[in-house]
């Protein structure tokens, strides 16, 4: 078959692609930005379509010969606020578009919707398998609540509450009750019921074979990772205290932090339904699913994150607004170091972040973390996805990557901490076994120009020791207060 697949830089879409390629379909991904997009398993039958639902222009881009198409675009991680009319505007333009071509069926991944009052996120879920449905296709809705996989929200912000916190103290709506369904499930009905014409025009419930509270889920996640931890419920947290419980503790954003505890206060639990039957799905357990998400991550085969996905400027004008770094009006610290061997240097850069650090200085690179996020920044709690890959789209701590190229030598990073200008990374190894580490920063105002002679003397030594170490594999431990060198001001 001939297969639309939207969203395919975000959780889920990265999932279902290799699935369907390996079905033998063709797919056509639908990309805001060609450069974001990297799946090195796509063989011929896949193709790339650069199209902006928010932009019905844009759209003419997709083919008419469809067979199936999949919506899988949401907007709550934005900060903007005013998700619910972004997915509205997508949705419309949507259905204009596949409306003109040959799809017979539409397949929509929501929410679970089954209580009278809804949060924000899930109403506007509701609002867009409306708009979608009655259309020249046929729709299939399948509506999950809790997906917990290596990667995905849920997982990663349960597994960042048990692990920092021995003690937690949580806020009522910790006794709200889900029905968690693991990824792997969630990917054998998205493929299950493609072409099935008795799950047209239908919506089904779809999740695992537990209903748990999030309390239960927190404390059976402990157990599953052998870790003692208690839950002290309080009545006074409101939701925007647990709101920003939630961003100081987890990875999440204070945007996305907001709108999660609006849904958590909202049952999510399945109304019956016979499809796992019908499809011959064996539903996964809570449990099982954390366990096979650990495999994931132990093997270092994590496809997707969300956190990839978060919402940014970048991806609102494109990777490619930025990757030319630019020269004029620009404060820059460039230093150069002679390489040894050239790939043990790259293998270095390429595990820079996350659990490996930066290579010197670590603490004050935690400390302007913290700093960014007393502000509403990201800072490091994002991490990477990968300790080894990484790729043009993927977050790395502050950071977001804009190059990745192991042929050209070559990794550029875009800084998206609270700063008052726009500031990039890049590392470059020569032709002549040089390796040229620059640091570009594009002030804003009198503000921006400030903040760079305020931070001057840190980065004298925190980038010398950074590519000092890149090149030696080994931490340095004097020096720390040399005067900075191989400064360049243009």
């Amino acid at each position: 078959m001939n297969v639309l697949l939207t969203g395919v830089t975000g959780y889920i879409a990265q999932r279902l692609l290799p699935l369907l390629l390996q079905q033998g379909h063709r797919v056509l991904c639908c990309v805001r930005d060609k450069n974001r997009f990297y799946a090195p398993y796509a063989a011929e039958n896949c193709v790339v379509i650069e199209a902006d639902f928010l932009r019905p222009e844009t759209l003419r881009q997709i083919p008419e010969d469809i067979d199936v198409a999949y919506y899988l675009i949401h907007s709550m991680a934005t900060g903007t606020g005013n998700f619910e009319q972004l997915e509205q505007e997508c949705a419309q333009n949507f259905r204009h578009r596949i409306e003109q071509t040959k799809a017979r069926q539409v397949i929509y991944l929501s929410g679970i919707v089954n209580e009278p009052v809804l949060s924000r996120h899930l109403s506007s879920r509701r609002n867009v398998e409306t708009i979608l449905s009655g259309a020249s296709y046929a729709l299939t809705t399948l509506r999950a609540g809790i997906i917990i996989g290596s990667g995905s929200a849920s997982f990663e912000i349960i597994r960042d509450l048990v692990e920092k916190l021995p003690l937690m103290i949580g806020p009522r709506w910790l006794k709200t009750r889900s029905q968690p369904i693991a990824i792997r499930n969630v990917l054998q009905f998205l493929s299950g019921v493609m072409g099935r014409t008795d799950t047209y025009n239908q919506s089904f419930d779809i999740g695992g074979p537990e209903i748990i509270s999030y309390k239960d889920m927190l404390l059976r996640f402990a157990g599953v990772r052998g870790l003692k931890r208690r839950i002290l419920m309080v009545p006074v947290l409101t939701p925007r205290l647990s709101s920003y419980w939630l961003y100081f503790v987890t990875s999440t954003s204070y945007a996305l932090a907001r709108n999660l505890v609006n849904s958590m206060k909202v049952e999510v639990v399945c109304r019956p339904n016979d499809l796992a039957g019908r499809l011959g799905i064996s539903l996964i357990g809570y449990d099982e699913a954390i366990r096979m998400a650990f495999d994931k991550i132990e093997q270092n085969q994590v496809v997707s994150s969300w956190k990839d996905a978060q919402s940014s400027k970048i991806f609102q004008k494109g990777i490619s607004a930025f990757i030319e770094v630019p020269v004029n009006g620009c404060f820059k610290d460039v230093r150069r170091e002679k390489v040894g061997d050239g790939e043990q240097v790259l293998d270095r850069i390429w595990q820079i972040g996350g659990k490996t650090g930066w290579y010197y200085g670590d603490w004050l690179w935690e400390v302007r973390g913290f700093m960014d996020q007393l502000v509403g920044g990201v800072g490091l709690r994002r991490g990477r996805k990968s300790a080894t890959d990484i790729r043009p789209g993927d977050a790395l701590d502050f950071w977001r990557v804009l190059v990745a190229s192991r042929e050209d030598k070559r990794l550029l990073l875009y800084a998206e901490m609270k700063v008052p200008g726009e500031a990039w990374l890049e590392f470059r190894l020569g032709e002549d076994g040089v390796l040229t580490q620059t640091a570009t920063f594009r002030p804003l105002g009198v503000a921006g120009r400030l903040y760079w002679y305020a931070v001057l003397p840190f980065h004298g030594f925190i980038f010398r020791g950074m590519i000092r170490n890149i090149v030696s594999g080994r931490p340095e431990r004097k020096g720390i207060f040399a005067v900075p060198k191989n400064t360049e001001y243009r």
